[in-house]
C-alpha cells in the first residue's frame, strides 16, 4: 500500500506529460498505480479495475461462482470506463484482438500515444499537474 501511495504521489507531481496505455489486464495495485495519467488509453478488449472479479465475487456474494456478475458490476470494460470518464480513449484492436496481429496493434497504439502527447505538449508544467490532480479527484465518484 505504501509503495502504491508513493507512486501516486510522485507521479501526480511530475512536470511532464504522462500517457498511460492499458494493453491487456490492469488489476489491483497495478491498476491503482497508473490512475494519475494525463491521458489514459485502453485497448478495446482490455480490463481495468482495482479488484479482480473473482475476489469481488467472494467479497460481495461469499462465492467465486458469481464472478461474471461481479465483473459486470465493476464496469471494467473500455466502453464502461470511457463512459464514466476513467479512461480518455479506446484504442481499436485488429480483428480477433491485439494478440492476433501484434504489429498492427502496435502501429495503432503508437498513433494514439503520439496524438495524446501532442494534445499535452502545449500545456505548461503547472497547468499539466493541476489538470492531472483535477482528473484524479474526479474519479472518486460512487453511487449508493
Amino acid at each position: 500500500a505504501e509503495a502504491i501511495a508513493r507512486n501516486l504521489y510522485e507521479m501526480s507531481h511530475l512536470p511532464v506529460p504522462i500517457v498511460v496505455a492499458i494493453t491487456g489486464q490492469a488489476f489491483s495495485g497495478g491498476a491503482i498505480g497508473i490512475t494519475v495519467g494525463d491521458r489514459i488509453l485502453m485497448m478495446e478488449h482490455g480490463c481495468y479495475t482495482v479488484i479482480v472479479p473473482e475476489s469481488c465475487s467472494t467479497i460481495l456474494f461469499k462465492s467465486r461462482d458469481r464472478k461474471e456478475e461481479a465483473a459486470e458490476a465493476l464496469k471494467l470494460t473500455a466502453d464502461d470506463l470511457q463512459q464514466m470518464g476513467i479512461i480518455d480513449r479506446i484504442v481499436p484492436e485488429p480483428f480477433g484482438g491485439a494478440h492476433r496481429n501484434w504489429d498492427e496493434a502496435a502501429t495503432v497504439l503508437k498513433r494514439h500515444l503520439l496524438e495524446a502527447l501532442a494534445e499535452l505538449r502545449s500545456l505548461e508544467p503547472d497547468e499539466l499537474v493541476a489538470q492531472r490532480m483535477d482528473k484524479f479527484a474526479a474519479m472518486a465518484r460512487f453511487e449508493e
